[in-house]
């Protein structure tokens, strides 16, 4: 690849969300809090995926775990803890609001209000996992996410655990008609689209590409057609990663 194409490519980072109005910020901030909690309710086998996914595929025998993006804490549903697990347990959110409620609904873990595309405050390879669920697909400045993701994990025994959404593809798009986006806007009472290009920056072969210098994926599945692994026909990709050594090229 030459040096300008390089350029080209690293140049779209950090990406500009698509501005919002105020009244179309309050409802984005509303309904992130809504859909967090329609979502296990009505859409059962999806949000299944989500949280199964990381669950049995992490290693036996990890201690400490890093969520970032925890949302209400809905993963920690699906978890099969021990006590010492639970305490190691860090969840990092950007929303004051969700964090708040996730701090009164498990009290045994560590909240953190912060963002995961900037330093966190713990020390290198200090994690056995770190969770990503439904998070990759929205964050201006992926990379910086995923260079502190492979910091942030133990480079003998880390795990990196990744749920995306197959977002631009066929089915993915159909079922947000069906789903979301009547929510959203017989509540609203506005237009979901600009509310989609402000949350779903990174389609799943740039989240790809961002994570192959400093990760190797072990396990791929997608979801609801694990035999047909193609973007366009699935809704959700789960992906279970080991850190590399060090990357294979530096930024």
């Amino acid at each position: 690849m030459s040096r300008e194409s390089t350029i080209e490519i690293q140049s779209k980072w950090p990406k500009t969300p698509a501005p919002l109005t105020h009244e179309q910020r309050i409802a984005h901030d509303s309904f992130m809090k809504q859909w967090h909690e329609i979502l296990p309710r009505r859409y059962g086998s999806i949000e299944r995926f989500n949280h199964s996914f990381p669950v049995c595929h992490s290693r036996a025998g990890f201690h400490r775990t890093i969520e970032v993006g925890a949302g209400l804490g809905e993963h920690l549903c699906h978890e099969r803890l021990t006590t010492e697990q639970e305490s190691s347990y860090s969840a990092v959110e950007l929303r004051l609001n969700m964090a708040e409620r996730l701090r009164a609904r498990h009290r045994h873990i560590n909240v953190i209000v912060g963002d995961c595309q900037e330093h966190l405050p713990f020390p290198d390879g200090h994690f056995d996992r770190y969770l990503a669920i439904h998070v990759l697909e929205h964050l201006p400045n992926l990379p910086t996410c995923v260079e502190e993701a492979w910091r942030l994990l133990d480079k003998r025994q880390g795990q990196l655990l990744v749920v995306i959404p197959c977002e631009g593809g066929l089915a993915y798009s159909l079922a947000r008609r069906a789903s979301a986006q009547p929510i959203f806007e017989r509540t609203y009472q506005m237009p979901y689209r600009p509310f989609v290009e402000h949350e779903h920056l990174n389609r799943p072969h740039e989240v790809l590409a961002e994570l192959r210098p400093y990760f190797s994926i072990e396990a791929r599945r997608f979801f609801p057609l694990p035999l047909v692994p193609v973007v366009s026909l699935n809704l959700c990709l789960g992906l279970a990663l080991r850190p590399r050594p060090r990357p294979i090229h530096s930024r």
